[in-house]
């Protein structure tokens, strides 16, 4: 697998009241990721850059909504999301806090 997109793979993190929840009680975190990658490729990417232990990937699509910009129709790109469930033991810390 190519380390580069390995790297490119993750967008960003997802952090909403939504992912905290679902962070604290299942032990999973949410990523934006590229549109093409696939659930292997995600969880390779997020063993290597967080040097965590990924026990599964679920990925789901996300359709972009339909807006109006004055008075023209138009459309959000879609994107695509990952929850990464985490083996016993580990854990991603998005703040630094210590």
């Amino acid at each position: 697998m190519n380390e580069e997109r390995l790297i490119t793979l993750l967008k960003e993190p997802c952090i909403s009241e939504k992912s905290t929840m679902v962070a604290d009680k299942h032990n999973q975190f949410v990523f934006k990721v590229a549109v093409n990658a696939n659930k292997t490729e995600i969880k390779k990417a997020v063993e290597k850059i967080f040097e965590v232990e990924v026990a599964s990937v679920q990925v789901s699509n996300v359709k972009g909504k339909r807006k109006i910009f004055k008075n023209e129709p138009g459309k959000r790109p879609g994107w695509k999301k990952a929850y990464v469930k985490l083996k016993p033991g580990f854990d991603i810390d998005f703040m630094g806090a210590q």
